[in-house]
């Protein structure tokens, strides 16, 4: 049975992804969290060349209204639109194939190794593992392991 949070993270998803692909726009992210006593349904977009306030209100509107509609949210909330920022979470397999290369940091659902926390340099992803360069070491971690997951920002000093 799913939880309150993930049921409206699944149902958000369903009905808002189709629209915003529609706008040009990529749904990087849902999070549905209590913060400071209040509900909050965050939505992470992205497109190429990145994310303006302007699209954030636009997508806003255009989603805002719908999920009321459907009243998938039965309480009170408060919807936040978005870029991903700096840290951008990576969850889907394009989303770790533009990130060949940089810094990421990856929290394992299940340990490999002894460990569920790695951070290195995304060398490659193939057959559902990710190949992430830990300390000079290639380990490879299975994509539908990975419980969490986001790109480490790196000054250029």
């Amino acid at each position: 049975m799913l939880s309150a949070v993930d049921f409206v993270n699944k149902e958000v998803t369903q009905l808002i992804e189709p629209i915003i692909d529609e706008m040009g726009f990529e749904l990087v992210d849902i999070k549905y969290l209590s913060e400071h006593g209040r509900l909050v349904l965050r939505i992470f977009l992205d497109k190429e060349g990145g994310i303006s306030l302007d699209d954030c209100a636009k997508v806003s509107r255009e989603i805002g209204e719908l999920i009321d509609v459907k009243d998938i949210i039965d309480h009170a909330y408060v919807l936040e639109v978005s870029s991903p920022g700096i840290n951008r979470s990576l969850r889907k397999e394009k989303d770790f194939m533009r990130a060949i290369g940089k810094k990421i940091r990856v929290k394992m659902a299940v340990p490999v190794e002894r460990r569920k926390n790695f951070t290195g340099y995304l060398r490659r992803v193939k057959g559902g593992a990710l190949y992430l360069e830990v300390e000079k070491d290639l380990v490879s971690l299975h994509l539908s392991d990975v419980a969490k997951a986001n790109l480490v920002y790196e000054s250029e000093n």
